[in-house]
């Protein structure tokens, strides 16, 4: 049984993106004969899986799928013709050898030139020779036909130098651009992969052929594009596609998954944790050891790593697609795909924390109504100025609140100042600690502006994990009272600022510890 030696094209026709990898699929219309036959398919990417290729026959024909493997081969790189879509180096080395080669024709042509005035020199003074053994005396002719042959030699031999100084900087120039090529673009992979099928049909006719299978070398990030305009804002959702799997995908259905299919399934093994009570001591007894310490909120999702990082799906697998057909070069950069966009009303807050930044920030919440989850990711801030910076986008459900920074503004300034006081009461022996926090808001603003604006300031209180210490938020000393304090201690206040006006809000707080209580 004989392989056909020209393969059948197979090309890509759909593509399920991974988070580091692809699956891949292929299709093509077979016209069998009837019995068993060999054919060769591609070329496909010399990347594939052996282990994931799969290939399928539609249920028209009567016909059984015997084998299917993918056979690799090297092939020699041959020279290749310049082409339009080249880059400006590789038409720049095309052209230098080109050059080249017509330089070193004429070159030749010269030195054969040379060659045949040098040996009609010398027919030349041989019969001058001769002639003036035998008595003749052509004077005026000898001269002139030397005068020509030296005419000649010594334009030949100028044109001559002209032409190897010419193909000397020709062939140092056409070095450098080789250097340069080889540096910075490189050369398709030499490996060539085809798929060998062998089918039993039993009668000859059409066949549709369905192959998939695995490959490396290709994943995907999301990304966003937040548009503000006024109370309305656009979001739209990409994504990053990179592949350098040996081919390009053209027009193919793209299917973006987050799906990881190389963890193991296998359960954690579970290990002993041995729990030993003993007896606190009597100074143990009579003291209680605190100390105030920073405590991040805890959020889902997996912890940042250096790099690229890995998509964050909420713990559950998402599947994005494309609404219309894609190209994806396989040549290693990021390609943008368009996935989903929407419009929808936004609410704007100028928001600061003076204990973490003393810039104010404008703070945008809104709806996801994308109809699917935001995973996290880049986000290019676009406001009615142009392109404003760019911001990250945790993962957000449908219908869910999301809330973007659009940066800083740079027309407001808050100064943040702070005093603490320690005192013991007399009888009870508590330690008093307490803390007056101000915030000083200015607004300065361009002339001929009208209009208050609303600053919402937020400053911490400390939150006790222990029954003998006790925070306590005094308001009658706050100025004003904070509009409301979160469970976390987070206190808030709505802050109304004229064109060029300045407010001063106050905290005042209390810790208060019994005697027993060490470390504030």
């Amino acid at each position: 049984m004989s392989t056909d030696q020209k393969p059948i094209p197979l090309p890509v026709t759909a593509v399920t993106c991974l988070e580091d990898r692809a699956h891949v699929e292929r299709s093509a219309v077979l016209d069998l004969r009837a019995g068993v036959q060999r054919l060769r398919l591609g070329p496909v990417s010399a990347l594939a899986v052996d282990r994931t290729l799969h290939a399928e026959l539609a249920a028209d024909l009567p016909a059984t799928v015997l084998d299917v493997r993918i056979v690799r081969d090297w092939t020699p790189r041959g020279p290749l013709p310049s082409a339009d879509d080249d880059s400006a180096l590789r038409l720049r080395v095309h052209a230098l050898e080109e050059e080249q080669v017509t330089l070193e024709r004429q070159r030749d042509r010269l030195r054969t030139r040379l060659d045949v005035l040098g040996r009609l020199a010398a027919d030349v003074l041989r019969e001058i020779g001769e002639g003036a053994g035998h008595g003749e005396s052509e004077g005026p002719r000898w001269e002139r036909e030397l005068d020509r042959v030296d005419e000649e030699r010594d334009e030949h031999g100028e044109r001559l130098r002209t032409v190897e100084a010419r193909l000397s900087a020709v062939a140092a120039e056409l070095g450098a651009s080789r250097q340069a090529m080889d540096v910075a673009e490189e050369e398709p992979a030499e490996l060539i992969g085809h798929v060998e099928l062998t089918v039993e049909a039993s009668a000859a006719g059409p066949a549709a052929l369905r192959l998939s299978h695995l490959t490396p070398c290709a994943l995907w990030r999301p990304a966003y594009r937040a548009v503000l305009d006024g109370e309305s804002l656009t979001l739209e959702t990409e994504a990053m596609v990179w592949q350098r799997t040996g081919e390009d995908w053209s027009d193919v259905r793209l299917t973006l998954s987050t799906a990881r299919s190389a963890l193991a399934t296998d359960p954690p093994r579970l290990d002993e944790d041995r729990l030993t009570l003993k007896d606190r001591s009597a100074a143990e007894r009579r003291t209680v050891d605190v100390e105030l310490r920073e405590e991040e909120i805890g959020t889902l999702g997996p912890a940042p790593v250096l790099g690229l990082p890995g998509v964050d799906d909420g713990g559950e697998a998402r599947v994005l697609r494309s609404p219309a057909p894609v190209s994806v070069r396989g040549d290693g950069c990021a390609h943008r795909v368009p996935l989903s966009a929407f419009t929808t009303g936004a609410h704007r807050e100028y928001a600061s924390s003076p204990e973490l930044s003393p810039l104010v920030t404008q703070v945008v919440r809104f709806d996801n109504l994308s109809g699917h989850a935001l995973l996290a990711g880049p986000v290019d801030l676009v406001r009615d100025s142009g392109f404003g910076g760019r911001g990250t986008l945790d993962f957000t459900a449908p219908g869910a609140p999301v809330e973007l920074a659009f940066g800083s503004c740079d027309d407001y300034r808050v100064v943040r100042r702070t005093e603490e006081s320690r005192d013991t009461t007399g009888i009870t022996q508590r330690t008093v600690v307490t803390r007056t926090v101000r915030l000083h808001v200015s607004r300065f603003s361009a002339p001929g502006e009208r209009g208050e604006r609303v600053v919402a300031l937020r400053e911490r209180i400390p939150v006790s994990e222990v029954s003998a210490v006790e925070v306590r938020l005094r308001k009658d000393a706050c100025s004003p009272a904070p509009d409301e304090v979160d469970a976390e201690g987070i206190a808030r206040w709505a802050v109304a600022l004229p064109p060029g006006g300045r407010r001063t809000v106050t905290l005042v707080y209390e810790l208060s510890a019994s005697a027993k209580v060490t470390g504030i």
